[in-house]
């Protein structure tokens, strides 16, 4: 059991760990001052059926308090700070707003003298919540009419109809940033596809949903928090507690991949209050560390969180994911520890066509949660959820003309790739680093794609190939993931 003591401990030791990576330790406010801001006292309840909920994180997102037995609280905040924000515990359902989008915060307004009141009205799930799932849809990323015409045509009903398949089990939604392309005005037609899926939704801050005259980070994400809350807040489902966190930090003239002072001190004070050995699941846009970086000598500043060791450094004691989007790629790696997942995109190559940049399909991923154990799958948009793989004919890779193809969209080091030629083993296919060949086609030249003829084929690290002799026959593809789930594709 976790103590007072400990948490205090851990707490110092994760700022001392900020101040090792270039972070200034010291109060959470001082880290964040604004000329100007006058003090403001929150006092408030949270409660469900009149009964208060004791030990529930309450925070401004720079200090972090809990409640008391009876469910009341006293925070301590600034005119300087947008949001009083709860961590929503395990057993009760996530607010929402009449649109479908999650409402676990309250705007901090100062009134009778700089005071406020505030109550969290929580109601009770029927189960633990223990078994639970999740939608991860990074990067819808509309910029005109024609996109978001495609996002309700085809994203919606598909995930309409995968939340019917997970049944009774609670069901909430991430959007893992960069739900806009710039054009913040459509947020509108994105709260409507929410509405019509019919689930909690979490919405993560990205790169192209700021407001890009702004010259100071925290002004750049007013309006995604005028209609989504905090930047950065936290909540629980079972046993397993999530984060969700603004990576992005605008500095007037272009973004780079990083967790300021603030977000990361908040971000100790919120993991102090959680046990060591928990699952905890991070969702942010931009990743710790692309593969890109290393396959395709992208650069690091706007791909990857500059000061990553930080937050490897204060999830260090737990069991944890880190989830992200932005490269509009598929890649799973575990660095220092923790397991990250950079996911392919509901929008693939920014609606060019049916497929990311490395041949991953649009869609989005399903995330199981029984207890602490997690497991992942890949659903592209508009195919079975038992589709996982494309396989191309021998010679479909011009660097590789005596060899079929196989890109295995969502592997990661622990899944198994073998073929079989007319049912007869041949074993294991030679994983390799290649481009996908439909993304060569589909992508490659100064007039292609004709959406974005920027966007060009990525070097991808999930291709796996076998030679095969012309007319050879039938030839299957079995790849078993890593929950032991087989898939199989025969050319």
């Amino acid at each position: 059991m976790i103590t007072d003591r400990n948490r205090r401990q851990f707490l110092r030791d994760g700022l001392l760990g900020l101040a090792a990576c270039g972070v200034r330790p010291g109060l959470a406010h001082a880290a964040a001052s604004f000329a100007g801001a006058r003090p403001v006292r929150v006092r408030g309840r949270v409660h469900s059926d009149g009964t208060g909920l004791a030990r529930v994180a309450i925070t401004d997102g720079f200090d972090v308090v809990t409640t008391a037995a009876d469910g009341t609280f006293e925070l301590i905040t600034t005119s300087a700070a947008d949001f009083v924000h709860l961590s929503v515990p395990s057993g009760y359902a996530i607010p929402r707003s009449p649109i479908g989008t999650a409402a676990h915060y309250a705007p901090i307004v100062g009134d009778r003298g700089d005071e406020m009141a505030v109550e969290f009205d929580l109601a009770r799930m029927p189960g633990s919540g223990d078994h639970h799932s999740f939608i991860l849809a990074a990067d819808i990323q509309t910029k005109v009419a024609e996109e978001m015409a495609w996002f309700h045509a085809q994203t919606v009903p598909d995930v309409v109809a995968t939340r019917a398949g997970l049944g009774e089990r609670d069901v909430f939604g991430i959007a893992c940033g960069d739900i806009m392309y710039d054009n913040l005005g459509m947020y509108g037609e994105y709260e409507r596809g929410v509405t019509a899926m019919g689930m909690p939704f979490f919405q993560v801050v990205g790169n192209h949903d700021l407001d890009l005259p702004s010259g100071t980070d925290k002004a750049s994400t007013r309006t995604f928090c005028s209609r989504f809350g905090p930047r950065s807040y936290s909540f629980n489902r079972g046993e397993v507690h999530y984060v969700v966190l603004d990576d992005v930090m605008w500095h007037g003239a272009g973004y780079i991949g990083y967790l300021d002072d603030q977000t990361a001190t908040w971000l100790a004070a919120d993991l102090a209050l959680v046990a060591p050995g928990r699952t905890v699941i991070v969702a942010a846009h931009i990743p710790p560390l692309s593969g890109l970086i290393e396959r395709a000598a992208w650069s690091a500043e706007p791909n990857s969180l500059l000061n990553r060791e930080l937050l490897y450094r204060l999830l260090e004691p737990y069991d944890a994911h880190v989830l992200s989007g932005h490269t509009h790629e598929t890649e799973h790696r575990k660095e220092h520890g923790v397991q990250e997942h950079i996911h392919g995109t509901v929008c693939g190559a920014w609606w060019t066509g049916p497929i990311c940049a490395d041949g991953t399909p649009n869609g989005y991923a399903v995330y199981d949660v029984a207890g602490s154990e997690v497991r992942w799958r890949y659903k592209g948009t508009g195919l079975a959820a038992d589709e996982q793989m494309t396989l191309y004919q021998r010679g479909a890779d011009p660097t590789a003309p005596d060899e079929i193809v196989a890109n295995v969209w969502n592997w990661d080091e622990d899944w198994r790739v073998a073929w079989y030629l007319e049912g007869e083993p041949m074993g294991p296919m030679a994983r390799r680093s290649g481009y996908d060949p439909r993304a060569v086609e589909l992508h490659t030249g100064p007039t292609l794609p004709t959406r974005a003829t920027w966007v060009e084929p990525y070097l991808t690290g999930h291709l796996f190939y076998a030679p095969v002799a012309l007319d050879a026959g039938r030839v299957t593809v079995e790849a078993t993931d890593r929950f032991g789930t087989v898939f199989t594709s025969s050319l």
